[in-house]
Parts: structure tokens; C-alpha cells; sequence
């Protein structure tokens, strides 16, 4: 199954998924930015890869302004080149626009898991051939001051929808991509790895999640990356 149709298929299984305070806007890029991650499939995402690089959800200045996972805007236009016309949510917070890829903003964990990627291998090509980064759930939830919010903060009959349609999009990413390793940034990803394809023959961890706000990855990101990857298996650099 391609990545294209396990996209229309989750987009679907989303549609008409409601939300109750204090969730106050709710952001599918996979929509009104789906050029863009089209556009990231088909040029990264062809043929199988060793290592699945999970993420949570998208950030507000990343894949919700550009529809490419940890999406910060210079990374994805410069390195990885990728430009596509980016539309509007049905309803958009007045703090939180979409800009696209006019977005001034700079999204710290896509700059620095980007530029970790850059650092390691040079070429989007080489990096690549090895990974593939995508995130488990596609939604952008907001509540009315534009404060984020995460999915596992959502109440537990919300999560239940909402999670079973991205176990189903995990799994068929896995069984079209067939890594190796799928890594979690962060604990949550690692979790619903573990949940959804953990009966699989592969190998399941996390790295640390490259958000401001964790101390532990302000004091040097990218050689902590390198290092799970490394207790992992995962030998890094082309």
C-alpha cells in the first residue's frame, strides 16, 4: 500500500472526529498542506527503509505551517527542497496562522533534528536511504488562548478515535516501509510503537525528544541523538 493511500485512508478515518473544550481548534496539515507531504513521500519515501523516526505530533511552526514532519521551514525549503503551495484549516486560531512556508517562525525541534540529519550525512539522499521521519498522530490541537495540546492530554473517550485511526496508519507505514528499528522521538512515540506494531519482528526504542522545553536537550541535542541511536544499533554517518 503506498504512502499516498494510507494518507487519504487516515484523513478519512479523522474526518468528523469531535473535540470538546478546552480544545478550541484543531489543525489536519495532512489536508491543507497535503502538496507538501506528497510531495516529502514521494520523493523520501520510496522503498523500504531501516529506520522509522517516530514523532508525536505536529508542532504549531512546523508540520502544521509546511506539512513535513518536524517541518521547520528553512530545513524543509533549503535542505530537504521542498516548496508547495500551503492552503488554511476550516478554522484558524488568530495566534496561531497558517503561513506556510512564509512562516518567520523557526520550529527549534525540526532545526535541530534537520540539522542533526545535515551534520550526519550531508545529502537528503544519503540520510534517506536509512530513515524515514514521520509522525504518529497528524493533528494539531489548540485550545482558545493558542496554548498546545497534546494528544495523551486529550480526555480518554477523545483518545480512543483518535487513536485508533492512527494505530491503523502506523502499522500499514511500518508493514509498507518495513524498517528495522522503529525509533520514538520522545517517550510517547516509543509507547505507541511498542502498542501497535510491537508483535512484529523489529527492534523498538526512543532517542530524546529535541524540544526546547527539555533541559536535557538544550545541553547538546544532535550528540545525544547520535548516542541512543548507537545504544540502539544504529550506527550513524554515510
Amino acid at each position: 500500500m503506498s504512502l499516498q493511500k494510507i494518507t487519504d485512508d487516515l484523513i478519512a478515518d479523522l474526518d468528523g472526529l469531535a473535540f470538546e473544550p478546552p480544545t478550541a481548534f484543531v489543525y489536519n496539515p495532512l489536508v491543507y498542506a497535503r502538496p507538501a507531504w506528497d510531495s516529502y513521500c514521494r520523493k523520501y519515501g520510496k522503498g523500504q527503509r531501516e529506520v522509522l523516526l517516530l514523532g508525536m505530533n505536529p508542532g504549531p511552526f512546523g508540520m502544521a505551517q509546511v506539512g513535513v514532519p518536524f517541518g521547520e521551514v528553512a530545513a524543509v525549503r533549503d535542505w530537504l527542497g521542498i516548496t508547495a503551495k500551503v492552503g488554511k484549516p476550516p478554522e484558524e486560531h488568530p495566534k496561531r496562522p497558517i503561513q506556510g512556508f512564509d512562516c518567520a517562525r523557526s520550529e527549534v525541534s525540526g532545526r535541530r533534528l534537520w540539522g542533526w540529519a545535515r551534520e550526519s550525512y550531508g545529502t537528503p539522499e544519503l540520510f534517506f536511504e536509512r530513515f524515514f521521519v514521520a509522525n504518529y498522530c497528524p493533528l494539531v490541537f489548540m485550545e482558545e488562548s493558542g496554548r498546545n495540546r497534546i494528544p495523551e492530554k486529550l480526555p480518554a473517550h477523545e483518545r480512543t478515535s483518535l487513536y485508533a485511526a492512527c494505530d491503523r496508519a502506523l502499522r500499514r507505514t511500518v508493514q509498507r516501509l518495513r524498517p528495522r528499528y522503529v525509533v520514538g522521538v520522545g517517550k510517547f512515540a516509543e509507547k505507541k510503537a511498542r502498542d501497535v506494531v510491537g508483535d512484529l519482528d523489529l527492534i523498538i526504542g526512543s532517542v530524546p525528544h529535541p524540544s526546547p522545553a527539555s533541559p536535557l536537550a538544550n545541553r547538546g541535542w544532535a550528540p545525544q541523538m547520535t548516542q541512543a541511536l548507537s545504544e540502539l544499533g544504529i550506527h550513524v554517518g554515510a
